[in-house]
């Protein structure tokens, strides 16, 4: 099993996260993160941290948010790795709390 970055990360994209995870298989995208699950350990440290809740173990994604776990196994193919704490997007505010921002997710 590995834990899947889902909607809510997509134009928010806080790294809280990332500083937690002790084998750092976060990789970020323009205004998404995403699990790199060949190198997720389940450890769930991740989950908790993240602001937005929208970090999931990949059998308890909600329902219609099932395409997040194939994104993030082909994203963090290409995207590069990041093991540090950044700061959030500009207008991550702005973008809390709404849903179905799939369209928005940049590549």
């Amino acid at each position: 099993m590995t834990f899947v970055v889902a909607d809510g990360c997509v134009n928010c994209k806080h790294t809280d996260c990332v500083e937690v995870c002790p084998v750092d298989c976060f990789y970020e995208g323009p205004n998404f993160l995403v699990i790199h699950p060949d190198e997720c350990i389940d450890c769930a440290l991740c989950e908790p941290e993240c602001p937005e809740d929208a970090i999931f173990a990949e059998d308890e994604l909600p329902a219609g948010q099932e395409v997040y776990l194939e994104l993030n196994a082909e994203l963090a193919d290409v995207w590069p790795n990041i093991t540090e704490q950044k700061a959030s997007l500009p207008d991550a505010d702005a973008w809390s709390g709404k849903s179905d921002k799939l369209q928005y997710l940049a590549r």
